[in-house]
């Protein structure tokens, strides 16, 4: 083939960064706050047409500003040996590069940049020359270009009827500051709703130079008014073209006054000329339907689906499409286990899942046919996994001692780091050990936790106890730029997780018991998972110990305060709900304590009360820190300011955090390094001080 980008630009030594060095054992020291907030983090990688090349971004943090910055990195495959060094490629002076995509031809990588002032797509070339591609009055949230290399589909938040192109509407000079809705959705995640904005996708054709033709633009959705993709967290998962570039499959929900109660989403095709009707293609199910994708001859469309309408945490089953029959099969029935991400193998006879199973998360082939599934990786964290042919596949990992990085896993090849991102800094980091123990819940069911404490530390340990947040979800063997179970093990701490009833990795039973029950097996299984967490390791010291916990996890915290106040010395609660009906009439998606709670609150008041902390107040007695971001709107900051104010009147040693500047998490670098500051002080006062 003809040289291409990734042959002429990984000629160029002046742009070559050195291999890491490797570093003595003896020069270890603990995971810092500051290292936690400061590693590389590696983007998604994309994959060249010709299977040899990668692109990825890596974010770096300025150690004493902490401000983030990000860059692309190219680099080849190789053999079965070390492969040359990557190279950053489309470095925009003061600006940050994210989101590369190869052209489809090779010749060039597409990303996004805030260069010109807003988010607009670019294109390095070939050659190393950089242009910008759009020029657009709004932000790209996101692109994909099509197979044919012809256009792009781009998705930005436009009010309907406008185009990205169209100048923002002027707003009257004595207009007040007020915000006016007639319906929910007002608020979402971190965000104040706009009337009539929306997340919505549009195709350009790309002209021969490779320059966005702006006067070509047409908005796909038509009439549709929702978001495509969904909000808060939805992205190019729920986008896809088909292999002729003529279609667009995309996820899309609907907007109207049920939205806050409904977990439909639904899946459509539409034209990318623009011509011809938007159609649902699952619209007999009104649960959720995602992630489509066509797969590599066009015929079918790979979609995950949910069954139970309302329930945000139900399984996600794989389901395949045959467009021209207009069947359907449930290909994941028989498997409980809820797909994560899928991807089609190259030859359209399997797809690539992930899922969470146990304390990993790991990528699966499943047979499109017979939906028989067999497990690819081993222990960790696997995500953005792409096939390659032959069993190799390319796919990023992380695990509790290790950040994300990419490998290649080539057969039955032990696999290969390909970006290596923090191999020089890690190598003078002391490792952590992680064992996993199982025990009899509630009810006699295994329950699984972990163990994470520093190596070859000797003697009795004091013990943070970690409660995990959705409540469906699980810490797991993953890495965490927020909780993170090593930076807190790293301090002189042994590290208990336990992944109670209603956690992830487990089956849909499993997951499903909480639902009706918050406070009930849960809490048998905490305090079933300490007492084992005892037995199997004796250097934990369970009568020197502090629960923490975020989300449901701080809503645990509130609940253990009332029904388990002589357990901890002390206790950090991040974003706990502390009333519950408050909370119902505060948060924005109130399917999701609909569902949990088997109705509204005036509906199932008794059961709301039942679990409800404020009841217990009366027994509150354990020290307390408090901490919440003012932009929370899934748990909005009052639920913190209660419970501080509760542990204030009751004379009870207690400290409030609060964040302007952060929402549902704490993402800043400087806020995360203070966080951890106020979490491990609270700790070390309690648990270390007082020995």
């Amino acid at each position: 083939m003809a040289m291409t980008i990734s042959s002429k630009l990984l000629a160029s030594a002046a742009l070559a960064i050195a291999a890491p060095a490797l570093i003595s054992p003896a020069l270890a020291d603990p995971l810092t706050a500051q290292d936690l907030a400061t590693l590389e983090r590696v983007g998604a990688p994309d994959v060249s047409a010709d299977g040899e090349h990668l692109v990825y971004s890596v974010t770096s943090t300025d150690p004493e500003s902490y401000e983030r910055s990000t860059r692309l990195f190219l680099r080849e495959f190789g053999g079965a040996s070390a492969a040359p060094a990557p190279y950053v490629i489309g470095d925009l002076d003061g600006a940050s590069e994210h989101s590369p995509t190869f052209a489809p031809d090779d010749e060039g990588v597409y990303f996004l940049s805030g260069k010109s002032g807003s988010e607009q797509l670019w294109y390095v070339a070939d050659s190393g020359e950089t242009k910008q591609v759009t020029d657009l009055a709004v932000d790209i949230a996101g692109y994909q270009v099509s197979p044919d290399g012809k256009k792009v589909a781009i998705w930005a938040d436009v009010k309907l009827g406008k185009m990205p192109s169209d100048a923002p509407d002027a707003k009257a000079a004595n207009a007040g500051s007020g915000r006016a809705y007639d319906r929910i959705f007002v608020r979402h995640w971190s965000s104040w709703e706009v009337n009539d904005e929306y997340s919505r996708i549009f195709v350009y054709d790309l002209t021969a130079n490779g320059q966005l033709d702006a006067q070509s633009g047409r908005d796909i959705l038509k009439n549709l008014e929702g978001d495509a993709p969904t909000k808060p967290f939805g992205g190019g998962e729920e986008i896809s073209w088909s292999p002729d570039s003529s279609t667009i499959a995309f996820t899309l929900r609907i907007a109207n006054a049920d939205e806050p109660r409904s977990t439909n989403t639904d899946i459509y095709l539409a034209s990318a000329d623009g011509t011809g009707p938007v159609v649902n293609i699952t619209a007999d199910n009104l649960a959720t339907d995602t992630m489509p994708i066509f797969s590599p001859d066009g015929s079918k469309i790979a979609y995950a689906a949910m069954a139970r309408p309302g329930y945000e945490s139900d399984k996600l089953t794989l389901t395949i499409l045959d467009i021209n029959a207009q069947t359907r099969k449930s290909v994941t029935s028989a498997w409980d286990r809820s797909v994560g991400s899928i991807i089609w193998e190259q030859d359209g006879n399997g797809l690539i899942v992930t899922v969470q199973d146990v304390l990993d998360h790991p990528a699966y082939r499943v047979d499109a046919n017979s939906g028989n599934a067999v497990r690819l990786t081993g222990p960790g964290n696997v995500r953005n996994v792409t096939p390659l042919g032959r069993a190799s596949y390319v796919y990023t990992r992380n695990d509790l001692n290790t950040p994300t990085d990419i490998y290649i896993q080539r057969g039955r090849a032990a696999p290969r780091n390909l970006s290596n991102a923090n191999s020089a800094r890690l190598a003078k980091i002391d490792r952590v050990s992680a064992e996993r123990f199982s025990f009899a819940g509630a009810g006699g069911d295994t329950v699984w936790g972990q163990v994470i404490k520093p190596e070859g530390v000797e003697g009795k340990l004091p013990l943070l106890f970690l409660v995990h947040g959705g409540p469906q979800g699980s810490f797991g063997n993953g890495w965490s730029t927020r909780w993170n179970p090593k930076v807190m093990a790293a301090q002189g701490y042994a590290v208990v997780t336990v992944d109670f009833h209603g956690s992830a990795g487990y089956g849909q039973d499993f997951m499903d018991s909480i639902n009706q029950d918050w406070g009930g097996k849960p809490l048998e299984d905490l305090k079933l998972g300490l007492a084992a967490a005892g037995r199997e390791d004796a250097q934990i010291d369970t009568k020197n110990a502090c629960a923490l916990g975020a989300s449901y996890g701080g809503y645990m915290m509130n609940w253990i305060s009332g029904q388990w106040n002589d357990g901890f010395k002390c206790i950090i609660n991040h974003a706990g709900l502390f009333d519950m009906r408050s909370f119902y009439y505060a948060t924005e998606e109130l399917w999701f304590p609909a569902w949990d709670f088997g109705g509204s609150y005036e509906e199932q008041r008794d059961l709301y009360e039942k679990w409800n902390p404020v009841n217990h107040v009366n027994n509150w007695q354990t020290p307390t820190l408090v901490i919440h971001g003012e932009k929370d709107f899934r748990v909005p900051y009052g639920q913190s300011l209660m419970a501080y104010t509760a542990l204030q009147e009751k004379g009870i040693d207690s400290r409030l955090l609060i964040f302007p500047d952060e929402n549902h998490w704490i993402l800043k670098g400087k806020n995360s390094v203070q966080w951890h500051d106020e979490v491990f002080g609270w700790a070390d006062r309690y648990l270390k001080e007082q020995e």
